[in-house]
């Protein structure tokens, strides 16, 4: 069996302590009770003294341990630390402040903080410097720096605090030129957006996601008034009849983030309609969802109305308004579809007015545009509104009847009563008024007739050129029979 290790009591190692200590001393141990007890209380006392030394130094470690810290923290800080006199003289500084200045630590010390500013601001800074030695606590200003070899000035914010005792101004400076720049940027584009929104010709809104109106450039006065509209809801001016397709478009421009080109009918606060045409866009936030819904608009009722004009031009005579001859072309292919499904005949008539030159002879181009746009009248309350009468050129005139009787004799009767119906119209007196050269109102009174063919077409059995031209010479017909009567033409 293994022998088991004796572990010492306390009281053996004081005593082996003591008898060492003894033996240094050049003593012999003493085992007398007072004596031993003497020497472990000594003992005890220089262990606690010991102890206390280790915390101590313990503490004093800890302490300097922080402190290397904490100048570690100053020397590699972002933000330039420096200490400065009343005069603004340099005394301390970190390796930011150093590097902000364009010099290195060493030479800087020593050097006037005020000699680094722009011009402009030295007698800021001064002034600055003066009021954190005076009152004390924290200030704070912005100013341009002007660091060693560089041409462009930083824009810096320093923070001071005083400490009065040592007269020292501790200052924390920051650059901020990135942030300047930023603030710069934004506020061009502010001053752009609002330019380019006050100028352009049209309408800016800018919508939320319920459709109620951020932002309406000042253009939105002339339609809604000088009142304040922010927070309303855009839908409320479009016209009721559009409202709903408006809406639903809006709705899926939130959901999908695709902007609309729309038109509808915009209501002012005079009451007045006007055709808008909105092109939309999204702004989106930094998940990606729709945040504001960017819509710009234009008032197109002019161009709309001159549109219709041109179309009208296009389509129409500009002296009698009729139709003209490529509209007639149009409608006559039209009617001879019909008749093919109907089964009913039509009619074409071709009427030329009598002795139209002498009046222009004699009274001038404005008696005979005054005739003609008599005449288109005339004809055109003889007829149905389903019928076309169309201004062929000159004095001549057409005039198509659809949609008559599936019987051929029947359709002929339908046809000569409108036919007579026209020629006695156009036989009755005309009473003009035309400016003489001295510019006063001549009257007179004009007796005019038609020479007028007709012919009748069903389906296409005949081309629509060929069907003009037996209502022509009908016409012609006419004229050489004595004029002011009406001539059927059979198919040629």
């Amino acid at each position: 069996m293994s022998k088991r290790k004796v572990i010492p009591s306390p009281a053996d190692e004081l005593r082996r302590c003591a008898e060492k200590k003894l033996a240094l001393r050049g003593e012999a141990p003493a085992y007398s009770q007072a004596g031993f007890l003497k020497l472990v209380h000594e003992l005890q006392v220089h262990q606690i003294e010991l102890e206390m030394q280790n915390d101590a130094l313990r503490a004093a470690q800890a302490e300097i341990e922080e402190g290397q810290r904490f100048a570690d923290l100053y020397e590699f800080a972002p933000v330039a630390y420096l200490s400065i006199a009343a005069d603004s003289r340099i005394r301390l500084l970190n390796r930011t402040g150093a590097s902000l200045l364009g010099l290195p630590g060493a030479q800087l010390k020593g050097q006037l903080l005020a000699s680094y500013m722009t011009p402009d601001s030295r007698p800021v800074f001064n002034t600055f410097l003066a009021t954190a030695f005076a009152e004390g606590g924290h200030q704070s200003c912005e100013l341009d720096l002007l660091p060693m070899n560089r041409r462009q000035p930083l824009a810096v914010l320093i923070e001071a605090v005083t400490d009065p005792e040592k007269e020292i101004c501790n200052l924390a400076i920051s650059d901020i030129s990135a942030l300047k720049n930023a603030e710069e940027a934004l506020r061009e584009q502010k001053e752009f957006f609002r330019l380019v929104a006050e100028n352009i010709d049209g309408f800016i809104a800018v919508l939320d996601s319920r459709g109620r109106r951020i932002y309406n450039s000042p253009s939105y006065a002339h339609l809604l008034g000088e009142r304040n509209i922010t927070g309303s809801l855009s839908f409320v001016n479009v016209h009721p009849a559009d409202r709903d397709r408006v809406e639903q478009a809006f709705r899926e421009t939130i959901v999908s983030g695709i902007g609309q080109h729309l038109e509808y009918r915009f209501m002012t606060e005079n009451g007045e309609i006007c055709l808008m045409e909105s092109h939309g866009g999204v702004v989106r936030d930094a998940e990606g969802a729709v945040k504001y819904v960017v819509v710009l608009s234009r008032d197109v009722t002019e161009r709309h109305v001159a549109a219709e004009k041109i179309h009208h031009l296009a389509f129409h005579d500009p002296l009698t308004q009729l139709p003209n001859r490529l509209t007639l072309n149009d409608r006559l292919q039209h009617a001879m579809a019909a008749s093919k499904r109907s089964g009913r005949y039509g009619a074409l008539l071709f009427l030329d007015l009598d002795h139209f030159k002498p009046l222009n002879d004699a009274y001038g181009h404005e008696a005979g545009d005054l005739l003609l746009v008599e005449a288109a009248q005339r004809i055109v309350k003889c007829v149905r509104e389903m019928d076309t009468v169309a201004r062929f050129g000159g004095d001549e005139f057409v005039v198509m009847l659809g949609e008559l009787d599936v019987d051929f004799a029947a359709s002929m009767v339908q046809a000569e009563l409108v036919a007579e119906k026209i020629r006695s119209s156009l036989a009755a007196p005309y009473f003009l008024a035309v400016n003489t050269c001295g510019g006063v109102a001549q009257e007179f009174e004009h007796h005019c007739t038609a020479s007028i063919g007709m012919t009748l077409f069903l389906d296409h059995e005949r081309s629509q050129e060929e069907v003009l031209k037996s209502a022509d010479i009908a016409m012609y017909q006419s004229k050489e029979g004595g004029r002011d009567r009406v001539s059927y033409a059979a198919s040629q």
